[in-house]
């Protein structure tokens, strides 16, 4: 059975099967969940509502630092940002704010400014969001769209590498529906024409 990459738009095989179908893309290398396994709105909200929201907690303060980090290297505080996807915590807005950053917070649960899409940014972060996308294409063509000349985006997610899917935890969340290899970052950075990727563990810089 085949269906349709809702990134790059080629003919994905079938890949797995379990409590949700999932599709192996050929070209960009994606794995995607079937169209009829997606989960409802309700239950997109209700699992991210159980998601850590303490800005104060150290551990979840280290989870972002790879993202506010290479922000405080790479920008100064008068730079423009946006987090996109923020969550309820808008932990990296908390984060950067208190060095002096500039950081909109976008979420279309938690933080629903369209009006924010309409404008350009020095540098967008998106930590543990992009996994969760529906149309991952009409997102990355809004995203580039969004960043300024010289812009930067900072994702965080973890990054299929062949390992044994079965057993592979990040795929367990029901709204994990879209997940990347290297080769899906290396799709993107051509396709959206940005001129650098790095890829360290589960942070990818594409500038």
């Amino acid at each position: 059975m085949k269906n349709i990459c809702p990134l790059c738009k080629s003919s994905a095989e079938n890949f797995y099967e379990d409590t949700q179908k999932y599709y192996e893309c050929p070209t960009c290398k994606a794995i995607f969940v079937d169209p009829d396994d997606l989960p409802k709105e309700d239950e997109e909200i209700e699992r991210y509502e159980m998601h850590d929201t303490d800005t104060e907690d150290v551990g979840y303060r280290n989870f972002v630092s790879p993202i506010t980090s290479s922000v405080v290297r790479d920008f100064p505080p008068e730079a423009r940002g946006l987090d996109f996807g923020a969550g309820r915590s808008a932990i990296i807005s908390v984060v950067l704010g208190e060095q002096g950053y500039d950081v909109a917070n976008y979420d279309p649960y938690f933080h629903n400014h369209p009006e924010l899409l309409e404008e350009e940014y020095d540098y967008i972060t998106s930590c543990e969001v992009i996994e969760h996308l529906y149309n991952p294409y009409k997102e990355f063509k809004q995203l580039r769209k969004m960043l300024k000349s010289g812009g930067r985006l900072y994702l965080m997610t973890d990054i299929y590498d062949g390992r044994d899917f079965g057993s592979w935890y990040y795929k367990n969340d029901p709204t994990h529906v879209f997940l990347y290899t290297k080769e899906t970052f290396e799709w993107i950075k051509e396709h959206f024409d940005f001129k650098t990727l790095e890829i360290d563990k589960r942070f990818i810089l594409l500038s």
